[in-house]
């Protein structure tokens, strides 16, 4: 679920600014790394029903402390098929695949189809038999447990499939669905691998904004309005039902790495600035009409928090600037690297020789967004106070976008000098 979600947000990112990417020469490499993702996905779906979900296990793999190169935990894997049901991992992955047949079309056309064939089928497999995945492969559950159901999710893989292919019957799926399926019921204040239904509104506000879907109007009023609850909410300016700060100015959604909400809420706000202004359009909130640059500046806000203009002048992006964390909870930064010591670092033993050192990690993990501070801005660089100091793909996927946005904004005004 969260390797889907990582992929879906960077081919998010390069679908909405690839020109801004290749201005930098960084789309070849969003590109390289969707795909490392995409093939992945592409040879665990060996059958339109069957997808392998899971490598391995938490408990043994928690268990250990060791590089991936002395990894000597069970391999075990673990599917869904017709009989063990996984709606919501079918639903991401759906949505992973045909979000990533956008950002190939215009350099890959072949390939831009055979992910877009995948997701056909994993939304179909997703849709037509039904569960979370937790219950099917158990040993999920403690870990990424499905909290909130596998409703958005499919939800989530039928908005994608429309954008992919324009083919009216997944934009009808997803109005049909919207009331029952909680898209334009629920109001959320976060976004996240967990919990799709704030970009899935942000998605279907789009056809709406761009004068697309007359048919389904109403519905697309409705899902747009969700989306602008979001977005008021993250902007302070939703008569109280906001999403809380901390003193710095960071939104705070929970201690346990609250940088994936940061990260993937300011791709939203900044995503959906575009389209208000593609569309001309303002953000009505209960407190002020806001426009796009209105946005702008708070996902800006957001973005130089994380670089590190805050309380502690810390960068939380590991390898940028002159202050970033040095103790990181991940094993391969953790441990001396095999070049230096090819001598296998047995499970126990990282805890004993590497974990518990106080010294800096040997190996600098440039580019990994930690869980950041806490409600207060407090921030303890140790590698045991893993709701803080451990980095995650999905944390990181949406920067992606974010950041060659404001870059390409800041680049245009004048302002940049990097």
């Amino acid at each position: 679920m969260p390797m889907a979600f990582t992929v879906t947000m960077m081919a998010w990112g390069a679908a909405e600014y690839a020109k801004e990417l290749a201005s930098v020469n960084q789309l070849g490499h969003t590109l390289e790394a969707i795909k490392w993702g995409t093939d992945y996905f592409i040879k665990a779906h060996p059958e339109p029903n069957v997808f392998w979900a899971q490598v391995g296990d938490g408990d043994s793999d928690h268990y250990c402390w060791e590089r991936a190169e002395d990894m000597s935990t069970p391999r075990a894997s673990y599917r869904i098929d017709t009989e063990h049901p996984g709606s919501d991992l079918a639903g991401e992955t759906a949505a992973a695949m045909a979000a990533a047949s956008i950002a190939f079309k215009p350099y890959n056309s072949s390939y831009s189809n055979l992910l877009l064939l995948h997701a056909k089928q994993l939304f179909s497999f997703g849709d037509h038999f039904r569960g979370p995945y937790d219950q099917s492969i158990k040993i999920a559950g403690p870990y990424y447990p499905c909290k909130n159901g596998y409703m958005d999710e499919l939800l989530w893989a039928s908005a994608w499939l429309f954008r992919a292919t324009g083919d009216v019957q997944y934009l009808d799926y997803a109005v049909k669905n919207a009331a029952s399926m909680g898209g334009t019921g629920v109001a959320v204040k976060e976004f996240s691998w967990n919990n799709k239904y704030a970009g899935l509104q942000v998605l279907l506000a789009k056809v709406l904004l761009e004068g697309k879907g007359d048919a389904h109007k109403s519905v697309l009023m409705r899902y747009k309005a969700k989306a602008e609850f979001f977005m008021c909410a993250c902007l302070q300016k939703n008569k109280g039902y906001n999403v809380q700060m901390t003193p710095g100015g960071l939104l705070y959604v929970g201690d346990w790495n609250n940088m994936q909400f940061v990260s993937s809420s300011a791709f939203l706000v900044v995503v959906y600035s575009d389209y208000l202004r593609a569309a001309n359009a303002p953000l009505n909130c209960p407190e002020a009409q806001l426009h796009p640059s209105n946005l702008i500046s708070f996902a800006q806000s957001q973005a130089d928090y994380i670089l590190g203009k805050n309380p502690r002048a810390m960068s939380y992006l590991v390898g940028f600037g002159p202050n970033y964390p040095t103790r990181v909870h991940h094993r391969g930064a953790s441990i001396v690297s095999k070049a230096v010591s090819p001598a296998p670092v047995r499970c126990l033993e990282g805890f004993e020789s590497w974990f518990n050192r106080e010294q800096r990690d040997p190996n600098i993990l440039v580019g990994a967004l930690v869980g950041g501070p806490d409600r207060n801005d407090r921030f303890i660089d140790e590698r045991s106070n893993y709701e803080q100091t451990e980095p995650t793909t999905y944390n990181v996927a949406p920067l992606i976008g974010l950041f060659a946005k404001l870059h390409s904004m800041l680049r245009s005004s004048g302002k940049n000098n990097d």
